[in-house]
This record gives C-alpha cells, structure tokens and sequence, in this order.
C-alpha cells in the first residue's frame, strides 16, 4: 500500500487505499449538509408514509419515526467516526472482525444491498423525470440513473459539492410541502392497526433507515484530516441524518394521510401538484434533490466490492476502474427498475427490512470491535496483508454474524414472513433490538477470549500466534471520545 500523495483533481483518484495527510481535506460540517442532503429528498419521504400505510394514526405515525430515526441514527453516526481516524472505506475495515477472506461474507451482503436501494431510487426518480419533461417511465428512469452516474463516476468531491447546494434546495423545498400538507390534513383520520405491535414494527422501519447507512457512512469522512474532532464528526452526521431523517418522514405521514394512495402510485407526481402553478419546477427540485443519495449507491457498492477481491486496496487507474463498475451497476439497476413499475411502497419496505435483519449483525459487532475492544487503535497496513495480523478468516466473528441473524429470525415480521414470537408479540418486530444485543455480547466475548490468548502466547514466547496488543476492552458505553 502507496501513500504518496496524489494529484488534487476533481476527479477522484483513489479506491480503497489509505488516504494520506497530505490528501486530508473538509471540515465536519460538511458531514451534515451530505446526510442531510441524503435523507431530506423523496425516498426519505416515501419511507415515513410508511407508517401511515400499515395502519398507524398520524399521532402514532409521528412517534414512531422519531425513535426509530433517533436511535438508529446514533449507530449510523458512531460509524462516521471511523473515517478521519482510519482514513480508509467502511467495509474495508470489516477485516479487522471476520478477517481478510472472512469479510467477504459482509461485503456480498452489502453490494445487494446497493442494488435495492439503487433500484428504489430509480423507481422514484424515474418518475419524478418523467412528470417533470413529459416523457415515457422508461426514458425517465434512464435520464436520471445517467444523470447519478455522472456523480458517482467523479467521486467523494462531487457528491459532497452537490450535497452543500442540493441541501439548501431541498430544505426549501420540503419546508414549503410541510406547510402545504399540513393545511390539508383532515379534520379526523383514524388509524386501522394502531397496536402495540404495529408501532415497533414500524420503529423497526425507522431505524433500518438509519442503520442501512452503517455500511457506507465512513466512506464520506475517510478524507477528513485525522485531527477532526470525534464529537464534531458524530455530531454533524447525527444531525444531518437522524434529525434531517426525521424531518423529512413526517412531512411523508401527512403526505400518506393528505394523499393515500395518489402518494404511493405516484409520490412525485402526487407531491409536485400540491403547488400547481409551478409543479413543473418542484417536480424537477425533488429530482434533482434525490442525486446524492442515488450517487452513494453505485459509488459504495464499487468501494465495497473493491475490498471484497483486491488484497492491496489499490486498483489499476482507479477512475477507470470506478467508471466502469459503476457504468455496470446502474445498467443493471437500471433494467430492473423498468421491470419493476411503480409499486415503491411495498418495495422499499421489503427492502429496507431485509437489509436490517442481515446488516444489523454487521454493525453491531464493528462498533464493539471499534469502541469497546480495540478502542480505535488498528494498524492500518495490515487491512491489506493476507496473512496479516488479523489473519485470513476469523471463523468465530463469521459463525457469530449468522448466528445472531438465526437469532433474530424468531422476532421478524416482514410482508414475507413473520415469525413466531413475533405473532406472540401482536406483530411486534424487536428483531433488530435481539440483533444488537446478541452481535454485540457474543462478539465482545469472542474477542477478549481471543486477546488473551494472543497475551499468553505472546508471554510463553511463542509466535505461532500474532499478538494483538490492543488493552483488553474496558465496560461501559462507547462514546465518541473513544476513537
């Protein structure tokens, strides 16, 4: 691994490499206008009127979203951290738990989960395209993934440049819809499923949000100088994203309690003729406000994919390399999403829902290798040597992921299955919460059992073992101080 420093271009020059100081740039501020910029635009919405849609009251609904995206968000922005400490992608980092080949099972897991949500953003703003020009579903679909391309192809500084100016436009935007929406709500709307069931599970579709952007988040701070302040860079992502997340889901309940079902077969449409006169240029806004959430989703799944098959994290001439993977993904997305119609709501909520049942084992055993077993202190080489000191599979990290997602499985209650102490439960899904606390207990006990063994063989003088000289972990709950 190089780290002489590059030329500054625009064009982003590096994959998965470490970023040296020299490279260092931003500031943390610019964490909140990117997630805030990724959650403030139309899936964000599309997914609030979600709890509308399963049969919460608007009161409910409110509540609902609020915890989830709260809570959630506090994972998501942990991750952030990661980035100006290490200086390299988030799941290149997933070596240090499952190591070098072991991490690959994560990685597949996360490209997918690129796909879906690249084909949800294409669903959406296919449309959102077509209504704005007055073109066929298709053409739009096609304009607008070119249209994200063209962002992921250029890079981190693009996305995070259109995520500054993108952001101003679509709090605008959203402010106006918010007044507009709630000046038609009526007058009495009851829900058909409020139960104590249906409120976690729509919890649970709250803080999936949140925490499918786990995967990724360090990705946008990997450039920040390692001097920035933890606190400042968890701080600026929570904000943009938990608190913009938020926002942006409860203006989708009124929209779903204004709109029913007009939102769901055609939220852009639905949305952009709330203001007639110019429904033309809001329909355009809340395109162009979906780009740099669409753009991380090739962007990351070429990041992703890299650390899943090049030991070395450099790739030969890498815009090129970045140009045609993401050129391949969104060919591919793209006729999916031509395939798939209009059906958003049902789709994104299987999405989202499947993606937390097997992300959630992810990140809960990242954050406590992170905060509370090596508390930020990784030898930074050794994420690109095979046989390196976190060795080539870690099979107990591996059997832990899997079985922390068998343990989640009895709790899940998803359009396409429900599991039995779910229906115990009245429908409540608490799977992610079993996830949390079952990845982490498992992993965190795993991992001091395998320090110590690396102390005492280290002790005994043999070197069969490579010591892991990381302090033992210490208990209580991370803080962002910890990295």
């Amino acid at each position: 691994m190089s780290d002489v420093p590059r030329r500054s271009s625009t064009l982003e020059q590096r994959g998965i490499d470490h970023v040296p100081a020299a490279e260092r740039h931003g500031k943390p501020w610019h964490l909140f206008t990117l997630w805030f910029a990724s959650n403030v635009q139309i899936t964000g919405l599309v997914n609030g009127a979600l709890a509308v849609t399963i049969g919460l009251d608007l009161p409910w609904a409110i509540f609902s979203i609020l915890v989830g995206n709260l809570i959630g968000g506090v994972f998501m922005a942990y991750h952030s951290v990661q980035g100006p400490k290490l200086g390299i992608p988030q799941m290149i980092q997933s070596r240090a738990q499952f190591g070098f080949y072991g991490a690959i099972l994560p990685v597949a897991i996360v490209v997918a989960m690129y796909f879906g949500f690249a084909l949800e953003g294409a669903v959406v703003n296919g449309h959102a395209v077509a209504n704005w020009i007055h073109v066929p579903y298709a053409a739009g679909v096609i304009l607008s993934n070119l249209a994200t391309l063209a962002v992921a192809v250029v890079g981190y500084k693009l996305i995070h440049s259109v995520s500054k100016y993108l952001s101003v436009v679509s709090g605008v935007v959203f402010l106006a819809l918010f007044v507009q929406l709630a000046r038609h709500l009526p007058g009495h709307y009851q829900g058909t499923s409020v139960n104590a069931g249906t409120v976690l599970l729509a919890i649970s579709i709250f803080a999936s949000w949140q925490i499918t952007w786990a995967p990724y988040v360090s990705d946008y701070s990997r450039y920040l100088p390692e001097s920035t302040p933890a606190k400042a860079t968890f701080w600026w992502t929570y904000l943009g994203a938990a608190v913009g997340g938020s926002w942006v889901m409860v203006i989708g309940a009124l929209a779903a309690v204004v709109g029913g079902d007009a939102l769901g077969n055609d939220s852009i449409g639905f949305l952009a003729h709330q203001f007639p006169a110019v429904s033309g240029l809001l329909a355009a806004a809340l395109f162009l406000g979906g780009i740099p959430g669409s753009a991380q989703s090739p962007y990351g799944a070429f990041l992703t994919a890299l650390s899943g098959v090049s030991p070395t994290g450099r790739a030969k001439a890498a815009p090129r390399t970045r140009t045609l993977f993401t050129v391949g993904f969104t060919t591919v997305t793209t006729l999916l999403a031509l395939l798939v119609g209009s059906n958003t709501m049902e789709l994104f909520q299987n999405i989202i829902l499947i993606l937390l049942y097997l992300l959630i084992p992810w990140t809960a055993i990242n954050l406590t290798d992170y905060y509370l077993v090596r508390h930020g202190e990784y030898e930074v080489q050794e994420f690109f040597r095979k046989d390196g000191r976190y060795g080539r599979c870690d099979t107990g990290a591996v059997v832990i992921f899997l079985l922390t997602i068998a343990a989640e499985l009895p709790f899940i209650n998803s359009p396409v299955y429900e599991g039995p102490l779910a229906k115990v439960f009245g429908g409540a899904d608490i799977s992610w919460i079993v996830g949390l606390v079952v990845g982490s207990l498992a992993y965190y006990l795993h991992a001091t059992r395998r320090q110590a063994r690396a102390l005492t063989a280290t002790a005994q003088g043999d070197s069969a073992e490579p010591a892991d000289s990381s302090a033992l972990p210490a208990a209580g709950a991370p803080s962002p101080d910890a990295a």
